[in-house]
Protein backbone atom coordinates (compact mmCIF):
# COMPACT_ATOMS: atom_id res chain seq x y z
CA UNK A 1 0.00 0.00 0.00
CA UNK A 2 0.66 3.67 -0.45
CA UNK A 3 2.56 5.64 2.60
CA UNK A 4 -0.37 8.12 3.21
CA UNK A 5 1.47 10.46 5.33
CA UNK A 6 3.57 12.13 1.94
CA UNK A 7 2.98 15.91 1.88
CA UNK A 8 2.32 17.35 -1.50
CA UNK A 9 5.12 19.45 -0.87
CA UNK A 10 7.72 16.79 -0.54
CA UNK A 11 6.68 15.31 -4.16
CA UNK A 12 9.56 14.55 -6.79
CA UNK A 13 9.19 15.04 -10.79
CA UNK A 14 7.56 11.92 -12.34
CA UNK A 15 11.34 10.85 -13.33
CA UNK A 16 12.41 10.87 -9.59
CA UNK A 17 9.80 9.04 -7.90
CA UNK A 18 10.47 5.90 -5.59
CA UNK A 19 8.95 2.87 -5.83
CA UNK A 20 6.00 2.49 -5.34
CA UNK A 21 4.67 2.36 -1.46
CA UNK A 22 7.77 4.27 -0.84
CA UNK A 23 8.47 7.41 0.78
CA UNK A 24 10.65 9.99 -1.66
CA UNK A 25 14.07 10.26 -1.10
CA UNK A 26 15.51 13.49 1.19
CA UNK A 27 16.94 16.61 -0.34
CA UNK A 28 20.31 16.49 -0.55
CA UNK A 29 21.76 17.99 2.58
CA UNK A 30 25.00 19.51 0.69
CA UNK A 31 22.72 21.58 -1.03
CA UNK A 32 22.43 25.13 0.21
CA UNK A 33 19.18 25.63 -0.83
CA UNK A 34 18.02 22.19 0.62
CA UNK A 35 19.53 22.87 4.06
CA UNK A 36 17.22 26.35 4.12
CA UNK A 37 14.56 24.95 2.58
CA UNK A 38 14.53 22.16 5.37
CA UNK A 39 15.02 25.02 8.24
CA UNK A 40 12.28 26.47 6.40
CA UNK A 41 9.87 23.19 6.65
CA UNK A 42 11.30 22.99 10.24
CA UNK A 43 10.13 26.49 11.45
CA UNK A 44 6.77 25.88 10.10
CA UNK A 45 6.28 22.63 11.43
CA UNK A 46 7.18 23.97 14.68
CA UNK A 47 4.53 27.08 14.26
CA UNK A 48 1.74 24.39 12.86
CA UNK A 49 2.40 22.20 16.09
CA UNK A 50 2.57 25.66 18.05
CA UNK A 51 -1.16 25.82 16.70
CA UNK A 52 -2.35 23.07 17.08
CA UNK A 53 -0.96 23.01 21.07
CA UNK A 54 -2.59 26.14 21.15
CA UNK A 55 -5.89 24.78 20.33
CA UNK A 56 -5.34 21.87 22.50
CA UNK A 57 -5.72 24.49 25.49
CA UNK A 58 -8.36 26.42 23.96
CA UNK A 59 -10.37 22.95 23.79
CA UNK A 60 -8.78 21.50 27.42
CA UNK A 61 -10.31 25.03 28.88
CA UNK A 62 -13.44 24.48 27.58
CA UNK A 63 -13.63 21.04 28.77
CA UNK A 64 -12.50 21.88 31.59
CA UNK A 65 -15.18 24.66 32.33
CA UNK A 66 -18.06 22.44 31.03
CA UNK A 67 -16.86 19.73 33.05
CA UNK A 68 -17.02 21.54 36.04
CA UNK A 69 -20.16 22.83 35.17
CA UNK A 70 -21.91 19.42 34.49
CA UNK A 71 -20.51 17.66 37.45
CA UNK A 72 -19.63 20.21 40.40
CA UNK A 73 -16.71 20.99 42.64
CA UNK A 74 -16.66 17.35 43.98
CA UNK A 75 -18.00 15.39 40.94
CA UNK A 76 -14.81 17.55 39.25
CA UNK A 77 -12.40 16.61 41.99
CA UNK A 78 -13.31 12.40 41.53
CA UNK A 79 -12.72 12.85 37.54
CA UNK A 80 -9.52 14.62 38.23
CA UNK A 81 -8.27 12.19 40.47
CA UNK A 82 -9.27 9.35 37.87
CA UNK A 83 -8.01 11.23 34.83
CA UNK A 84 -4.60 11.82 36.75
CA UNK A 85 -4.13 8.48 37.88
CA UNK A 86 -4.72 6.87 34.15
CA UNK A 87 -2.21 9.94 32.38
CA UNK A 88 0.33 8.05 34.31
CA UNK A 89 -0.28 4.82 32.52
CA UNK A 90 -1.46 5.91 28.79
CA UNK A 91 0.68 9.23 28.87
CA UNK A 92 4.48 7.56 29.49
CA UNK A 93 3.31 5.06 26.01
CA UNK A 94 2.17 7.82 23.81
CA UNK A 95 5.76 10.02 25.06
CA UNK A 96 7.33 6.87 24.65
CA UNK A 97 5.62 5.58 21.40
CA UNK A 98 5.97 9.37 19.42
CA UNK A 99 10.20 9.51 19.87
CA UNK A 100 10.64 6.14 19.89
CA UNK A 101 8.53 5.73 16.19
CA UNK A 102 10.37 9.31 15.43
CA UNK A 103 13.14 7.97 15.88
CA UNK A 104 13.59 4.62 14.34
CA UNK A 105 11.82 6.32 10.85
CA UNK A 106 14.08 9.40 11.16
CA UNK A 107 17.06 7.55 11.04
CA UNK A 108 16.08 4.85 8.69
CA UNK A 109 16.87 4.89 4.82
CA UNK A 110 13.80 6.32 3.02
CA UNK A 111 13.20 2.53 1.02
CA UNK A 112 13.03 0.97 4.68
CA UNK A 113 10.48 3.20 6.31
CA UNK A 114 7.62 1.44 6.02
CA UNK A 115 8.66 -2.05 6.80
CA UNK A 116 10.12 0.57 10.17
CA UNK A 117 6.88 1.69 10.84
CA UNK A 118 5.12 -2.34 10.31
CA UNK A 119 7.98 -3.60 12.52
CA UNK A 120 7.88 -0.86 15.36
CA UNK A 121 3.88 -0.47 15.06
CA UNK A 122 3.79 -4.57 16.05
CA UNK A 123 5.89 -4.12 19.52
CA UNK A 124 3.38 -0.98 19.84
CA UNK A 125 0.55 -3.11 19.75
CA UNK A 126 1.23 -5.61 22.21
CA UNK A 127 2.95 -3.24 24.55
CA UNK A 128 -0.58 -1.52 25.02
CA UNK A 129 -2.09 -4.51 25.07
CA UNK A 130 -0.28 -5.64 28.02
CA UNK A 131 -0.77 -2.61 29.76
CA UNK A 132 -4.09 -2.25 29.26
CA UNK A 133 -4.84 -5.29 30.65
CA UNK A 134 -2.53 -4.62 34.28
CA UNK A 135 -4.08 -1.17 34.41
CA UNK A 136 -7.33 -2.65 34.38
CA UNK A 137 -6.46 -5.44 37.38
CA UNK A 138 -4.93 -2.59 39.35
CA UNK A 139 -7.37 -0.55 39.70
CA UNK A 140 -9.13 -1.42 42.78
CA UNK A 141 -5.38 -0.91 44.13
CA UNK A 142 -4.98 2.42 42.91
CA UNK A 143 -8.28 3.45 44.18
CA UNK A 144 -7.15 2.50 47.92
CA UNK A 145 -4.18 3.76 47.36
CA UNK A 146 -5.10 7.16 46.89
CA UNK A 147 -8.08 6.95 49.34
CA UNK A 148 -11.05 7.15 46.77
CA UNK A 149 -12.15 3.36 46.13
CA UNK A 150 -15.28 5.64 44.34
CA UNK A 151 -13.20 6.09 41.01
CA UNK A 152 -12.40 2.20 41.00
CA UNK A 153 -15.33 2.04 37.76
CA UNK A 154 -13.92 4.88 36.05
CA UNK A 155 -10.23 3.43 36.00
CA UNK A 156 -11.35 0.40 34.85
CA UNK A 157 -13.06 1.83 31.77
CA UNK A 158 -9.72 4.09 31.01
CA UNK A 159 -8.14 0.90 31.07
CA UNK A 160 -9.12 0.53 27.25
CA UNK A 161 -7.86 4.29 27.05
CA UNK A 162 -4.04 3.06 27.14
CA UNK A 163 -5.32 0.16 24.90
CA UNK A 164 -6.36 2.65 21.99
CA UNK A 165 -3.54 5.40 22.89
CA UNK A 166 -1.09 2.91 22.56
CA UNK A 167 -1.83 2.00 18.81
CA UNK A 168 -2.55 5.91 18.06
CA UNK A 169 0.87 6.94 19.11
CA UNK A 170 3.17 5.55 17.02
CA UNK A 171 1.11 6.22 14.29
CA UNK A 172 1.91 10.08 15.52
CA UNK A 173 5.74 9.38 15.55
CA UNK A 174 5.76 8.32 12.19
CA UNK A 175 4.68 11.29 10.75
CA UNK A 176 7.12 13.13 13.75
CA UNK A 177 9.90 11.13 12.45
CA UNK A 178 9.48 11.84 8.59
CA UNK A 179 9.36 16.00 9.57
CA UNK A 180 5.65 16.18 8.51
CA UNK A 181 4.62 18.11 11.13
CA UNK A 182 1.58 19.88 9.65
CA UNK A 183 -0.49 16.51 9.76
CA UNK A 184 0.93 15.92 13.21
CA UNK A 185 -0.82 19.26 14.36
CA UNK A 186 -4.25 18.62 12.45
CA UNK A 187 -4.11 15.08 14.07
CA UNK A 188 -3.60 16.66 17.42
CA UNK A 189 -6.33 19.55 17.06
CA UNK A 190 -8.65 16.73 15.60
CA UNK A 191 -8.31 14.69 18.76
CA UNK A 192 -8.31 17.77 21.09
CA UNK A 193 -11.79 18.47 19.12
CA UNK A 194 -13.12 14.49 19.84
CA UNK A 195 -11.95 14.24 23.61
CA UNK A 196 -13.63 17.53 24.63
CA UNK A 197 -16.51 16.39 23.22
CA UNK A 198 -16.61 12.60 24.46
CA UNK A 199 -15.47 13.36 28.24
CA UNK A 200 -17.93 16.85 28.11
CA UNK A 201 -21.00 14.28 26.35
CA UNK A 202 -20.09 11.34 28.38
CA UNK A 203 -20.64 13.24 31.67
CA UNK A 204 -23.89 14.96 30.62
CA UNK A 205 -25.51 12.02 29.66
CA UNK A 206 -24.82 10.02 32.74
CA UNK A 207 -24.62 12.95 34.79
CA UNK A 208 -28.16 12.50 35.97
CA UNK A 209 -28.43 9.09 35.67
CA UNK A 210 -29.98 6.98 39.03
CA UNK A 211 -27.80 4.63 39.65
CA UNK A 212 -25.29 3.59 42.32
CA UNK A 213 -22.78 2.70 40.06
CA UNK A 214 -22.96 4.90 36.70
CA UNK A 215 -23.13 8.40 36.91
CA UNK A 216 -21.23 11.30 35.41
CA UNK A 217 -17.54 10.68 36.06
CA UNK A 218 -18.10 7.55 34.64
CA UNK A 219 -20.07 8.75 31.53
CA UNK A 220 -16.64 11.32 31.04
CA UNK A 221 -14.27 8.18 31.03
CA UNK A 222 -17.16 6.15 28.95
CA UNK A 223 -17.02 9.17 26.22
CA UNK A 224 -13.12 9.46 26.53
CA UNK A 225 -12.74 6.08 25.05
CA UNK A 226 -14.89 6.23 22.12
CA UNK A 227 -13.23 9.56 21.61
CA UNK A 228 -10.02 7.52 21.39
CA UNK A 229 -11.01 4.76 18.95
CA UNK A 230 -12.78 7.65 16.43
CA UNK A 231 -8.64 8.80 16.74
CA UNK A 232 -7.17 5.94 16.10
CA UNK A 233 -9.51 4.88 13.08
CA UNK A 234 -8.24 8.32 11.36
CA UNK A 235 -4.86 7.99 12.14
CA UNK A 236 -4.86 4.78 10.77
CA UNK A 237 -6.75 6.23 7.26
CA UNK A 238 -4.05 9.23 7.16
CA UNK A 239 -1.06 7.21 7.84
CA UNK A 240 -1.24 3.00 7.27
CA UNK A 241 0.56 0.24 8.95
CA UNK A 242 3.81 0.22 6.46
CA UNK A 243 5.39 -3.15 4.64
CA UNK A 244 6.61 -5.97 5.54
CA UNK A 245 10.44 -6.01 5.22
CA UNK A 246 13.88 -6.17 6.76
CA UNK A 247 13.83 -2.56 7.42
CA UNK A 248 13.88 -0.78 10.88
CA UNK A 249 16.21 -1.27 13.95
CA UNK A 250 15.89 -4.73 15.61
CA UNK A 251 13.95 -6.02 18.43
CA UNK A 252 16.68 -6.08 20.78
CA UNK A 253 18.12 -2.37 19.62
CA UNK A 254 13.91 -0.80 19.66
CA UNK A 255 14.25 -1.76 23.41
CA UNK A 256 17.32 -0.49 24.01
CA UNK A 257 16.29 2.48 23.13
CA UNK A 258 12.71 2.95 24.17
CA UNK A 259 12.96 1.31 27.74
CA UNK A 260 14.69 4.43 28.70
CA UNK A 261 12.58 6.62 27.06
CA UNK A 262 9.35 4.83 28.64
CA UNK A 263 10.74 4.52 32.12
CA UNK A 264 11.22 7.80 31.94
CA UNK A 265 8.22 8.87 30.76
CA UNK A 266 6.56 6.81 33.67
CA UNK A 267 8.64 9.02 35.77
CA UNK A 268 7.78 12.34 33.67
CA UNK A 269 3.83 11.89 34.28
CA UNK A 270 4.30 10.68 37.41
CA UNK A 271 6.09 14.01 38.56
CA UNK A 272 2.97 15.61 36.23
CA UNK A 273 0.76 13.83 38.86
CA UNK A 274 2.42 13.36 42.02
CA UNK A 275 1.45 16.34 44.01
CA UNK A 276 -2.65 15.85 43.20
CA UNK A 277 -2.33 12.58 44.08
CA UNK A 278 -0.45 12.79 46.78
CA UNK A 279 -2.81 15.75 48.03
CA UNK A 280 -5.53 13.27 47.15
CA UNK A 281 -4.46 10.90 49.71
CA UNK A 282 -3.24 13.19 52.43
CA UNK A 283 -6.82 15.12 52.24
CA UNK A 284 -8.74 11.95 52.35
CA UNK A 285 -6.65 10.94 55.77
CA UNK A 286 -7.40 14.39 57.21
CA UNK A 287 -10.98 13.61 56.48
CA UNK A 288 -10.79 10.81 58.01
CA UNK A 289 -9.13 11.89 61.16
CA UNK A 290 -11.69 14.39 61.64
CA UNK A 291 -14.25 12.04 61.42
CA UNK A 292 -15.81 12.76 57.56
CA UNK A 293 -16.41 10.77 54.53
CA UNK A 294 -13.22 10.58 52.34
CA UNK A 295 -15.20 12.31 49.17
CA UNK A 296 -15.18 15.44 51.64
CA UNK A 297 -11.52 15.13 49.63
CA UNK A 298 -12.73 15.90 46.78
CA UNK A 299 -13.65 19.52 46.21
CA UNK A 300 -9.80 20.16 47.19
CA UNK A 301 -8.65 17.92 44.62
CA UNK A 302 -11.24 19.83 42.73
CA UNK A 303 -9.37 23.43 43.10
CA UNK A 304 -6.21 22.17 42.91
CA UNK A 305 -6.42 20.38 39.70
CA UNK A 306 -8.17 24.27 38.05
CA UNK A 307 -5.09 25.76 39.30
CA UNK A 308 -3.05 23.24 37.58
CA UNK A 309 -5.51 23.95 34.02
CA UNK A 310 -3.57 27.34 34.52
CA UNK A 311 -0.15 26.42 35.63
CA UNK A 312 0.83 23.62 33.28
CA UNK A 313 -0.33 25.80 29.86
CA UNK A 314 3.74 26.87 29.83
CA UNK A 315 4.57 22.76 29.50
CA UNK A 316 1.88 22.25 26.86
CA UNK A 317 2.76 24.86 24.86
CA UNK A 318 6.33 24.57 25.14
CA UNK A 319 5.56 20.88 24.61
CA UNK A 320 5.99 21.73 20.58
CA UNK A 321 9.48 23.12 20.55
CA UNK A 322 10.10 19.81 22.36
CA UNK A 323 8.08 17.76 18.99
CA UNK A 324 10.30 19.70 17.19
CA UNK A 325 13.45 19.76 18.28
CA UNK A 326 13.56 16.12 18.83
CA UNK A 327 13.87 14.71 15.09
CA UNK A 328 16.47 17.80 13.99
CA UNK A 329 18.79 17.03 17.28
CA UNK A 330 18.66 13.22 16.49
CA UNK A 331 19.99 13.60 12.97
CA UNK A 332 22.41 16.25 13.52
CA UNK A 333 23.71 14.19 16.59
CA UNK A 334 23.53 11.18 14.56
CA UNK A 335 26.11 12.87 11.81
CA UNK A 336 28.24 14.24 14.43
CA UNK A 337 27.60 18.10 13.90
CA UNK A 338 28.02 19.04 17.35
CA UNK A 339 27.95 23.21 16.10
CA UNK A 340 24.45 21.93 14.77
CA UNK A 341 23.47 20.19 17.99
CA UNK A 342 24.47 23.06 20.68
CA UNK A 343 22.95 25.69 18.50
CA UNK A 344 19.49 23.79 18.13
CA UNK A 345 19.68 23.42 21.68
CA UNK A 346 20.25 26.85 21.92
CA UNK A 347 17.75 28.01 20.26
CA UNK A 348 14.84 25.91 21.45
CA UNK A 349 15.66 26.63 24.92
CA UNK A 350 15.47 30.16 24.24
CA UNK A 351 12.53 30.32 22.87
CA UNK A 352 11.11 28.12 25.85
CA UNK A 353 12.20 30.14 28.52
CA UNK A 354 10.53 33.23 26.61
CA UNK A 355 7.17 31.50 26.01
CA UNK A 356 7.06 30.17 30.15
CA UNK A 357 8.15 33.88 31.37
CA UNK A 358 4.92 34.95 28.66
CA UNK A 359 2.16 32.44 30.25
CA UNK A 360 3.47 32.53 34.00
CA UNK A 361 3.34 36.23 33.78
CA UNK A 362 -0.26 36.24 33.27
CA UNK A 363 -1.34 32.72 35.33
CA UNK A 364 0.91 34.60 38.13
CA UNK A 365 0.15 38.06 38.08
CA UNK A 366 -3.95 37.14 37.99
CA UNK A 367 -4.19 33.82 39.61
CA UNK A 368 -7.32 34.99 41.13
CA UNK A 369 -9.95 36.89 38.84
CA UNK A 370 -8.45 33.60 36.18
CA UNK A 371 -9.62 31.21 38.78
CA UNK A 372 -13.25 33.05 39.68
CA UNK A 373 -13.94 34.01 35.73
CA UNK A 374 -13.37 30.28 34.42
CA UNK A 375 -14.16 27.83 37.53
CA UNK A 376 -16.43 30.16 39.50
CA UNK A 377 -15.90 31.96 43.45
CA UNK A 378 -15.50 28.44 45.13
CA UNK A 379 -12.69 27.16 43.20
CA UNK A 380 -10.84 30.79 43.26
CA UNK A 381 -11.16 31.26 46.84
CA UNK A 382 -9.67 28.04 47.61
CA UNK A 383 -6.79 28.20 45.20
CA UNK A 384 -6.09 31.75 44.18
CA UNK A 385 -2.76 32.13 46.70
CA UNK A 386 -1.07 28.82 45.74
CA UNK A 387 -1.91 29.38 41.92
CA UNK A 388 0.76 32.64 42.06
CA UNK A 389 3.19 29.83 43.93
CA UNK A 390 2.19 26.61 41.39
CA UNK A 391 2.73 29.24 38.36
CA UNK A 392 6.12 29.56 38.92
CA UNK A 393 7.17 26.10 40.35
CA UNK A 394 5.27 24.22 36.56
CA UNK A 395 7.14 26.92 34.69
CA UNK A 396 10.13 25.43 35.91
CA UNK A 397 8.65 21.74 34.73
CA UNK A 398 7.95 23.30 30.78
CA UNK A 399 11.64 24.06 30.31
CA UNK A 400 12.37 20.70 32.43
CA UNK A 401 10.21 18.63 29.35
CA UNK A 402 12.47 20.59 26.75
CA UNK A 403 15.33 19.60 28.65
CA UNK A 404 15.03 15.66 29.00
CA UNK A 405 13.84 15.17 25.42
CA UNK A 406 16.86 16.94 24.64
CA UNK A 407 18.69 13.97 26.30
CA UNK A 408 16.34 11.90 24.96
CA UNK A 409 17.04 12.99 21.07
CA UNK A 410 21.05 12.59 21.96
CA UNK A 411 20.53 9.28 22.87
CA UNK A 412 21.23 9.86 26.88
CA UNK A 413 17.86 8.43 27.74
CA UNK A 414 19.30 6.81 31.02
CA UNK A 415 20.46 10.28 31.33
CA UNK A 416 16.92 11.53 31.40
CA UNK A 417 15.92 9.11 33.61
CA UNK A 418 17.89 9.58 36.35
CA UNK A 419 17.39 13.49 36.24
CA UNK A 420 13.41 12.06 36.28
CA UNK A 421 13.24 9.86 38.98
CA UNK A 422 15.25 12.94 41.10
CA UNK A 423 12.41 15.34 40.53
CA UNK A 424 10.07 12.61 41.37
CA UNK A 425 11.72 11.78 44.35
CA UNK A 426 11.74 15.52 45.60
CA UNK A 427 8.41 16.11 44.93
CA UNK A 428 7.11 13.29 46.93
CA UNK A 429 9.47 13.68 49.96
CA UNK A 430 8.77 17.33 50.53
CA UNK A 431 5.41 16.99 49.58
CA UNK A 432 5.79 14.24 52.39
CA UNK A 433 7.03 16.38 54.49
CA UNK A 434 5.10 19.68 54.30
CA UNK A 435 1.70 18.07 53.63
CA UNK A 436 1.16 14.73 55.31
CA UNK A 437 -0.55 15.30 58.52
CA UNK A 438 -1.98 19.14 58.23
CA UNK A 439 -5.49 19.60 58.92
CA UNK A 440 -8.44 19.55 55.95
CA UNK A 441 -8.64 22.69 54.27
CA UNK A 442 -6.99 25.10 51.98
CA UNK A 443 -3.52 24.90 53.53
CA UNK A 444 -2.90 21.72 52.08
CA UNK A 445 -3.01 23.45 48.99
CA UNK A 446 -0.86 26.16 49.61
CA UNK A 447 1.96 23.61 50.85
CA UNK A 448 1.50 20.98 48.32
CA UNK A 449 2.22 24.14 45.70
CA UNK A 450 5.25 25.31 47.80
CA UNK A 451 6.90 21.70 47.99
CA UNK A 452 6.28 21.20 44.04
CA UNK A 453 7.34 24.22 42.92
CA UNK A 454 10.83 24.02 45.28
CA UNK A 455 11.13 20.44 43.57
CA UNK A 456 10.87 21.15 40.31
CA UNK A 457 13.09 24.52 40.65
CA UNK A 458 16.07 22.05 41.53
CA UNK A 459 15.14 19.51 39.24
CA UNK A 460 15.64 21.82 36.31
CA UNK A 461 18.68 23.76 37.60
CA UNK A 462 20.26 19.94 37.21
CA UNK A 463 18.78 19.33 34.00
CA UNK A 464 20.29 22.58 32.30
CA UNK A 465 23.57 21.24 33.81
CA UNK A 466 23.23 18.11 32.54
CA UNK A 467 22.41 19.11 29.05
CA UNK A 468 25.25 21.90 29.14
CA UNK A 469 27.57 19.04 29.52
CA UNK A 470 26.54 16.60 26.71
CA UNK A 471 25.05 19.38 24.14
CA UNK A 472 27.72 21.97 24.96
CA UNK A 473 25.45 24.92 25.18
CA UNK A 474 22.17 25.01 27.26
CA UNK A 475 21.24 29.13 27.19
CA UNK A 476 23.06 32.21 27.07
CA UNK A 477 23.77 33.84 30.18
CA UNK A 478 22.20 37.08 29.01
CA UNK A 479 18.59 35.55 28.13
CA UNK A 480 18.65 33.43 31.52
CA UNK A 481 18.89 37.12 32.94
CA UNK A 482 16.60 39.29 30.85
CA UNK A 483 13.73 36.91 30.83
CA UNK A 484 13.19 36.13 34.61
CA UNK A 485 13.51 40.07 34.89
CA UNK A 486 10.90 41.01 32.41
CA UNK A 487 8.52 38.63 33.92
CA UNK A 488 9.28 40.37 37.02
CA UNK A 489 8.12 43.62 35.57
CA UNK A 490 5.62 41.93 34.19
CA UNK A 491 4.63 40.58 37.75
CA UNK A 492 4.52 44.46 39.24
CA UNK A 493 2.30 45.36 36.19
CA UNK A 494 -0.64 42.49 37.22
CA UNK A 495 -0.19 43.63 40.66
CA UNK A 496 -0.74 47.33 40.03
CA UNK A 497 -3.44 46.66 37.87
CA UNK A 498 -7.15 46.94 39.27
CA UNK A 499 -9.74 44.46 40.79
CA UNK A 500 -11.40 42.84 37.65
CA UNK A 501 -14.41 40.36 36.64
CA UNK A 502 -15.56 38.46 33.69
CA UNK A 503 -14.61 39.88 30.13
CA UNK A 504 -12.55 42.85 31.96
CA UNK A 505 -10.25 40.00 33.35
CA UNK A 506 -9.13 39.00 29.65
CA UNK A 507 -8.17 42.50 28.64
CA UNK A 508 -6.06 43.18 31.81
CA UNK A 509 -4.05 39.91 30.52
CA UNK A 510 -3.78 41.25 27.53
CA UNK A 511 -2.43 44.69 29.30
CA UNK A 512 0.45 42.14 31.35
CA UNK A 513 1.25 40.36 28.04
CA UNK A 514 2.16 43.14 26.42
CA UNK A 515 4.49 44.57 29.63
CA UNK A 516 5.93 41.21 29.27
CA UNK A 517 6.71 41.97 25.72
CA UNK A 518 7.83 45.69 25.68
CA UNK A 519 10.41 44.68 28.74
CA UNK A 520 12.28 41.79 26.77
CA UNK A 521 12.57 44.45 23.68
CA UNK A 522 13.87 47.25 25.96
CA UNK A 523 16.03 44.67 27.69
CA UNK A 524 16.93 44.11 23.84
CA UNK A 525 16.08 40.06 24.42
CA UNK A 526 13.83 40.49 21.56
CA UNK A 527 14.95 42.21 18.71
CA UNK A 528 14.03 43.35 14.93
CA UNK A 529 16.21 40.10 13.98
CA UNK A 530 13.54 37.77 15.99
CA UNK A 531 10.68 39.18 13.47
CA UNK A 532 13.05 39.14 10.69
CA UNK A 533 13.60 35.46 10.94
CA UNK A 534 9.76 34.35 11.94
CA UNK A 535 8.79 36.43 8.65
CA UNK A 536 11.56 34.08 6.77
CA UNK A 537 9.74 30.93 8.10
CA UNK A 538 6.33 31.95 7.06
CA UNK A 539 7.01 33.65 3.67
CA UNK A 540 5.64 31.72 0.77
CA UNK A 541 8.28 29.55 -1.05
CA UNK A 542 8.25 32.07 -3.61
CA UNK A 543 9.18 35.10 -1.81
CA UNK A 544 11.47 33.32 0.63
CA UNK A 545 13.15 31.89 -2.35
Amino acid sequence: MYWRAVDSSTEQPSENLSPPGRLPPPPDPASPAAALDVGRRTGRGGIAISAAKLYFIITGLVQQVALKAVLGLEGYGALSSSLAAASIAYNPVVGASIQGVSHALATSLPAERESALRKTLRFHIALALLLGGCFFALAPSVGRFTGAPHIVLSLRVLSLVLVLYGVYAPLVGALNGLTHFGSQAALDALAATLRTLGLVGGAAGLAGYDSEVLGGVEGAALGFTVSSFAILVVALWRVGIGRPGSGGPSLRAYLRFIGPILLGQVLLNLLFQADQLLLRRFAAEAAVSAGLDVTRADALVGAYRAIQLFCFLPYQLVLSISIVIFPVVAKAHREGDQVAVADYVRQGMRLAVIITGLIVSVTAGLSEPLLRLVFGADAALLGAAPMQLLALGLGNLALFGVLTAILNSLEKQRLGLVVTALACALVAALCVGRVRGLPLGSELLMQTALATSAALLLATLVAAWIVRREAGAVLAPRTLFRVPLALGCALLVARALPASSGVLTLALSLVVVVSYVLALIGLRELSANDWRQFQRIVAPRSAAG
